[in-house]
């Protein structure tokens, strides 16, 4: 028992591995802050973090996915808010109320989202993964919306709606002095969206109008 209890890889994990993934992305943003994203190296991740690089790669594939890890859970939880929507509302409405679902998640951690928004802001790098991540969100809401029964062209429609919605609302959240939570920001894109088609809807209507009238 002795020699467990004295083992460098047992002590080190007990000493050092504790909340490593958190400690791994605080270490990150404030480095990519002080130095650059470019001239921050793994090794100086897992320094800050103390911790080897041998257990950043436990948690990450490069140091890009410092800023990206979660996404799948996130993408899960709103799919999972796809399944579970009740079969009377309307299927945008689903949507919106799918994405409004990880509103906490943002919440819990608003300062660390938008420093990280700006670091992705700043590098053409990290906007190209942030549109990957965007299109499997789109692909995962396609996919849900198409089990409840959506045919695939409105399916297709309403996913790619869905995250605009979620980006529009996401930069509204992140910039928003009285901080409301991202559902509000949410909904408060929709009723826009709804009011502007609303209206090119009515602008049409009056256009044909006035174009019969003229005719006569």
């Amino acid at each position: 028992m002795s020699s467990l209890a004295g083992s460098p890889t047992l002590m080190g994990m007990a000493r050092w591995e504790p909340n490593a993934l958190e400690r791994l992305r605080a270490a990150a943003v404030e480095l990519f802050e002080e130095r650059g994203y470019d001239r921050t190296t793994v090794g100086d991740i897992a320094a800050r973090a103390d911790l080897t690089e041998r257990t950043f790669f436990r948690y990450f594939t490069d140091k890009r996915e410092v800023l990206f890890s979660g996404s799948e859970e996130l993408e899960k939880l709103i799919v999972s808010g796809v399944a579970s929507a009740p079969e009377t509302m309307s299927p945008l409405e689903v949507v919106v109320e799918a994405l409004a679902a990880s509103s906490p998640v943002f919440e819990a951690r608003r300062t660390h989202a938008r420093k990280r928004q700006a670091l992705i802001v700043a590098h053409a790098e990290l906007r190209e993964r942030e549109l990957i991540k965007s299109t499997k969100l789109a692909a995962a809401l396609l996919a849900s919306l198409r089990e409840r029964g959506v045919p695939q062209a409105t399916a297709a429609l309403l996913a790619q709606t869905g995250t605009t919605l979620f980006h529009n609302a996401f930069e509204r959240w992140i910039e928003d002095s009285k901080k409301r939570d991202l559902a509000h920001h949410l909904q408060e894109a929709l009723t826009e969206l709804r009011l502007l088609t609303a209206e090119t809807g009515t602008g049409k209507r009056r256009g044909k109008t006035s174009s019969k009238g003229g005719a006569k």
